[in-house]
């Protein structure tokens, strides 16, 4: 099996976002939910209208078991009500649906191919449905360097599987370490 990577750049995020947003809005909500809230393909792909109709979303991890509450930032939000608003979409009704059947989610093989055809069309081969999570916390970390809070929200034993899973090398923490000044 091939490991998956977080998408690094920023402006990539970005480009993919907008092609998401352009021509495929089920494909990019699931992109954002996954960049914005850290949640596994299995809980992104699992979510009803009723579980992202409020201020938060609330689910409950298909791995851990664990009830998470996430609050819902203010690019998702509008997203999320349009695309709600735009296919008519009611409460009890899967958010990312298949075309196949009445109301069922795409799977998570489905989830896979969207992102590889996504890794493809940007040049990335080794994107995967993990890749959203991974950025999140990628970025995440970026911005905050608080590593103990980000291994909680991903219910990790350790930090260092957290740097690990992120895709933090041993040569970006050196090259941290050289260029800080007190």
């Amino acid at each position: 099996m091939n490991r998956v990577e977080p998408i690094r750049d920023e402006y990539v995020v970005r480009s993919i976002k907008t092609f998401l947003k352009e021509f495929n809005e089920r494909n990019y909500i699931m992109f954002i939910l996954g960049l914005t809230t850290g949640l596994r393909i299995s809980d992104i792909i699992k979510l009803r209208v009723e579980d992202v109709s409020g201020q938060t979303i609330n689910t409950r991890e298909i791995k851990t078991g664990k009830q998470r509450i996430i609050p819902i930032n203010n690019e998702l939000k509008p997203a999320i009500e349009k695309y709600i608003k735009n296919n008519k979409l009611e409460s009890h009704q899967y958010l990312i649906r298949s075309k196949k059947g009445i109301n069922e989610p795409i799977s998570r093989v489905r989830a896979y191919q969207i992102m590889r055809d996504v890794g493809k069309r940007f040049g990335i081969s080794n994107l995967g449905t993990h890749s959203m999570r991974k950025t999140f916390g990628y970025h995440y970390y970026q911005q905050t360097k608080d590593i103990v809070l980000l291994q909680k929200l991903f219910n990790h034993a350790t930090p260092t599987i957290t740097l690990d899973y992120i895709g933090i090398t041993q040569g970006q923490m050196n090259d941290a370490i050289k260029n800080f000044r007190i």
